[in-house]
């Protein structure tokens, strides 16, 4: 595997990883961008901040696989912003990678935590 490889294999992650936490936080009501990012910074005690140049290509890219969809809004303080939702694809999704989540957590507690295969041994 190049060098090139590992690096997409690794944003490939990434997106993963954010595209689950947005699903999961349309799962909680529809949302703006901002309202999203925020929900996310909040539930993670401020320890993960998503900047607008990750948030929206992944919105973007959440929407043309139409696990969620956007309708355009006016806000409480009269500004027009686009309201996400989450579709029943993307609720299916959110159960697919929520499943794919516990599973790679699980195997990463498996390694990090080796005294149980050591025991066996």
């Amino acid at each position: 595997m190049g060098k090139k490889d590992r690096y997409q294999n690794r944003i490939e992650l990434l997106q993963g990883t954010l595209d689950l936490l947005i699903l999961q936080t349309l799962q909680w009501g529809p949302r703006h961008g901002y309202g999203i990012t925020q929900a996310i910074k909040t539930r993670s005690t401020d320890l993960l901040q998503v900047d607008t140049g990750s948030l929206y290509p992944a919105l973007h890219r959440l929407e043309r696989a139409r696990f969620i969809a956007a309708r355009w809004t006016v806000s409480a303080n009269n500004q027009r912003v686009r309201l996400y939702r989450l579709t029943s694809a993307g609720k299916q999704q959110l159960l697919s990678e929520r499943s794919r989540w516990d599973q790679l957590s699980a195997a990463i507690a498996g390694v990090l935590a080796p005294q149980t295969l050591e025991e066996e041994s």
